[in-house]
């Protein structure tokens, strides 16, 4: 008799997913979702210019403007409600996660379960607010004074209604998106924070691949450049692919006890530790760091700026040496800093202690933490070189041959990561389905054989 297992994978298949009703609900709803989102990318803010926006853009792509307006899908280049995106929101829970290891109170809240979690949002929600005010108010204000080169205002109408009008247009914007990926991850397949960010990326991929094909076909480049790239880009998503789903399995022994005559216990599992623990956070840190002084520059067009200023914008320009030093440092610290703050050994180690689990051959408490901080080291060197890799080459590609900048590694990071978690959510949805049709299946033959006795 084959077991539930077989049985299950026998029957997993297209016909499996027809049938689960749950998953294209769940699936219909995503959708539903992501296209509002796309919708609200394309209403713009009252009171501005998107013409001379577009200008502005054109002349800082290389700034972190362009990479916030990669991550908002274009709405911060055509100023629209929902230009601060998602942003302000992951800032505030990277903060509330930092300081969660620093203050005893919110380290208190982290250990009291769904009580503290729910408690930890709430902080999370209401910082958001906060960043989100500043920054819009930032905007509004670096509006009124943007003028492209020929002295053409991006605001109409500047003044007192045109800042209020504009910061609360940018803050609700984000607020809905704040609702709308909690929707998402709540009655949806995946995580909704991530995939609003990967829609803005995926939906300008189209253009993005025709300015590379317009490159070869204007002879901008050579005619094998193109097919060259698309090969080294399929090449670096199978790598990140591959490095993403690396892990260190670390076996967990389970001692057997027992309870009157019977045996408990005694079990081998294992702890699964990515390689890439920090996941996406250290470049997009580093670039939002390093592309504050060219963008600068940039807006300022040579007027009035210091020299020292002008000098460490052009050091600091995409693909300069100076750069590529510093981007590549940085990545390396943020992710020793993240991997130290999202995994504590010596929580884990006291935790296992408190479970009565242990790793073979190494003592429970602080040897256990001790091996646990070894081999977290060694994955994050791992990680942190990989994302060096990946990161590094697209940048030279884009400052060297004009590549377009969603083909960065930041953003192929992005994209496969989310598409590996929903792709696993939706599998387990499928699973769990599958599961429930043979318990089912097996209560309903239990009841014909009591019927017929």
């Amino acid at each position: 008799m084959a077991s539930a297992a077989e049985q299950l994978a026998a029957n997993f298949n297209v016909g499996s997913f027809a049938k689960a009703t749950e998953l294209k609900k769940r699936i219909w709803f995503t959708l539903g979702a992501l296209i509002i989102y796309r919708l609200g990318t394309y209403i713009p803010v009252p009171g501005v210019d998107a013409t001379v926006m577009g200008q502005l853009l054109a002349q800082n792509q290389g700034g972190i403007l362009g990479m916030f307006n990669m991550f908002s899908g274009g709405a911060l280049g055509r100023m629209t409600v929902f230009a601060l995106n998602i942003m302000p929101y992951i800032s505030a829970s990277i903060i509330v996660q930092l300081m969660s290891t620093a203050l005893p109170s919110l380290e208190a809240l982290k250990k009291e379960g769904e009580q503290g979690r729910k408690k930890l949002n709430e902080y999370t929600r209401y910082l958001t607010v906060l960043i989100a005010v500043f920054q819009a108010y930032g905007i509004a204000i670096g509006l009124e004074t943007m003028r492209t080169a020929t002295g053409a205002a991006a605001v109409v109408h500047p003044g007192v209604f045109f800042l209020v009008s504009c910061v609360i247009t940018l803050v609700g914007g984000t607020m809905f998106l704040m609702w709308l990926g909690e929707q998402i991850t709540s009655r949806g397949v995946g995580n909704g924070i991530s995939l609003i960010i990967f829609a803005g990326i995926v939906a300008n991929l189209p253009q993005a691949m025709m300015s590379l094909f317009q490159l070869g076909y204007t002879g901008a480049r050579s005619p094998v450049f193109v097919p060259l790239f698309l090969l080294l880009a399929a090449a670096t998503i199978t790598f990140i692919v591959f490095m993403e789903q690396a892990q260190r399995r670390v076996v967990i022994q389970y001692p057997k006890r027992q309870m009157g005559q019977r045996m408990f216990g005694g079990d081998s599992t294992h702890m699964p530790l990515k390689v890439n623990t920090a996941g996406v956070i250290p470049p997009i840190f580093a670039s939002s760091v390093l592309l504050v002084p060219a963008t600068v520059s940039g807006f300022m067009n040579g007027k009035n700026m210091p020299h020292w200023l002008s000098f460490l914008g052009d050091a600091l320009g995409q693909g300069q040496p100076l750069y590529l030093f510093i981007y590549a440092a940085m990545i390396v610290f943020f992710s020793y800093f993240y991997a130290a703050v999202t995994f504590n050994p010596p929580e884990t180690a006291d935790n296992l202690r408190k479970q009565g689990g242990f790793i073979p051959g190494i003592r429970p408490g602080a040897a256990t933490a001790t091996y646990f901080d070894k081999i977290l080291t060694r994955l994050t060197t791992i990680g942190a070189a990989y994302m060096v890799l990946v990161c590094l080459l697209p940048q030279i590609l884009i400052s060297r041959y004009n590549v377009p900048f969603y083909f960065g590694g930041t953003s192929l990071i992005i994209i496969v990561s989310v598409t590996i978690d929903t792709v696993t959510q939706v599998q387990s949805h499928l699973v769990a389905h599958q599961y429930q049709g043979l318990m089912k299946r097996s209560r309903g033959g239990r009841k014909q054989r009591i019927s017929r006795r």
